[in-house]
């Protein structure tokens, strides 16, 4: 099996969005045949998702071309991908997340090449890079009641926690149940 089978959540059909829109881009790369992607953790003094894990991504600006530019511009901005050196592969379903009011269009894209990484430090405080292989094992996924509201699904990664939006869209991407 390759590791391009474990993507499986992606669809040419950009989502109908209604509301405000933010875009985040989930970066996939090859190397020695494991599929990598891009994780970054926000920095504590981020106005929203303060300490989260997250794929690079932010809100529309004028002059982004749509949920594809917003996310492109984004990943450049905070960690440095080069919106030349992306393929569009699709995108995931739309997520609304609890603490921004704005529904995110998660873009995938493979990389043509490994990238170099330039951490913004106003806005990334670390990347992190797991394999798909890795985020696909269910054992490693767990779900718990969040503000005793209803159950979400949280991840390890290193020593941080993948969890909320980023955690779904992650799973979507995979394939993976999105019942928690």
């Amino acid at each position: 099996m390759s590791d391009w089978d474990l993507v499986r959540g992606v669809t040419e059909e950009a989502p109908e969005i209604r509301g405000s829109l933010a875009a985040d881009v989930v970066p996939i790369y090859e190397v020695d045949g494991r599929l990598i992607t891009v994780l970054t953790k926000r920095p504590m003094h981020m106005p929203t998702h303060k300490g989260d894990l997250a794929f690079p991504g932010g809100k529309f600006e004028e002059g982004d071309d749509g949920a594809v530019g917003t996310a492109l511009r984004e990943a450049q901005e905070e960690v440095g991908i080069e919106p030349a050196d992306v393929e569009v592969l699709g995108y995931l379903k739309a997520i609304h997340t609890f603490e921004y009011d704005k529904m995110v269009v998660p873009v995938v894209a493979r990389l043509k090449t490994p990238p170099v990484l330039v951490p913004d430090p106003g806005e990334v405080d670390k990347i992190l890079l797991p394999t798909l292989r890795d985020l696909s094992i269910e054992s490693t996924w767990y779900a718990k009641e969040w503000n005793g509201k209803r159950n979400i699904w949280f991840r390890p990664i290193d020593d941080e926690v993948l969890w909320g939006a980023t955690a779904m869209m992650t799973r979507r991407l995979l394939g993976l149940s999105e019942e928690a």
